[in-house]
């Protein structure tokens, strides 16, 4: 019983990872309809800037870590600005492929500046530091990641609930044209879109990088996060998060009961499954668009 409810411990912390880069997609994909599989990529540009500042340029961390975010909103900016604006009449095929293609362009800019090798962030946090809740045991860093992620998820939902920005925004996701004439500058709403989500998918890169920094480490992350939307829903921001606690609990069940191997399998049987039972998610409602 105590292993049950340390691995299920121990998933609700990994699961606050993928949240946070579920929400990411589903900030992008509530506007565009289009899944950012940039969204890895343009973390861990924003992690390894950090990294820059600090260990390159000796940049204090309290100034360093504010400046990554606001590095992050302005490369999500620049993204929605200069690429996928300038995409001629583009159907969802072709924005997919479009952010594949940024995916690969970041990862190597990433590879040819820093190289393929480990690195050592320096963070406050040791993942090596941890405490006993009764008899479970539970790091520091864990327990950090599932603050920031629930205090971002209450933010991300007062904001779009009862903001006007917020208002905005989901009123662009509904019907970009109306929205249009009702005085919204959807351009401007899918800029942000890009800002805010590259914000998030940088808090949880920042969060992985004292257990592992390289140019690949996001790529997990970023297809856990992208199954925990498709679980509970690509357009509901709630659902993205049930999504992610529900898989990084069975995901570290699986390991601990199955097969260790074949743990980051079920990420990938989950994303199957839901697809063929409930294509719309667990928590999103499935409209059926007349042509």
């Amino acid at each position: 019983m105590l292993d049950f409810i340390q691995m299920v411990a121990s998933g609700i912390a990994v699961g606050s990872s993928y949240a946070l880069m579920g929400l990411a997609m589903v900030i992008i994909y509530k506007t565009s309809e289009v899944p950012n599989f940039a969204q890895g990529e343009m973390a861990l540009i924003s992690v390894f800037f950090t990294f820059m500042l600090l260990d390159h340029y000796g940049v204090p961390g309290y100034i360093a870590f504010p400046a990554t975010l606001a590095f992050a909103a302005v490369l999500g900016f620049i993204l929605e600005f200069t690429v996928l604006r300038r995409a001629k009449n583009p159907n969802v095929l072709g924005m997919i492929v479009i952010t594949i293609g940024l995916e690969m362009i970041l990862l190597g800019l990433v590879s040819w500046k820093f190289g393929a090798d480990h690195k050592d962030m320096p963070f406050p946090i040791s993942p090596y530091e941890s405490f006993a809740m009764g008899k479970v045991f539970v790091s520091t860093l864990e327990v950090l990641t599932l603050f920031v992620a629930l205090v971002m998820m209450v933010t991300l939902f007062l904001f779009f609930r009862f903001s006007k920005l917020g208002m905005a925004v989901k009123a662009t996701q509904q019907n970009r044209s109306a929205a249009r004439l009702m005085g919204i500058r959807t351009n401007r709403i899918m800029m942000f879109t890009w800002g805010i989500s590259s914000v998030v998918g940088c808090v949880a890169g920042l969060l992985l990088t004292p257990v592992s920094m390289d140019p690949f480490m996001m790529w997990d992350p970023m297809l856990k996060g992208f199954a925990s939307a498709v679980l509970g829903g690509m357009t509901s921001l709630p659902g993205a998060v049930f999504g992610a606690y529900m898989l990084g609990i069975i995901e570290n069940l699986f390991g601990g009961y199955v097969s260790i191997e074949f743990k980051s399998v079920v990420a990938f049987v989950i994303i199957v499954l839901v697809l063929c039972v409930r294509p719309s998610g667990l928590f999103a409602r499935h409209y059926v668009k007349k042509v």
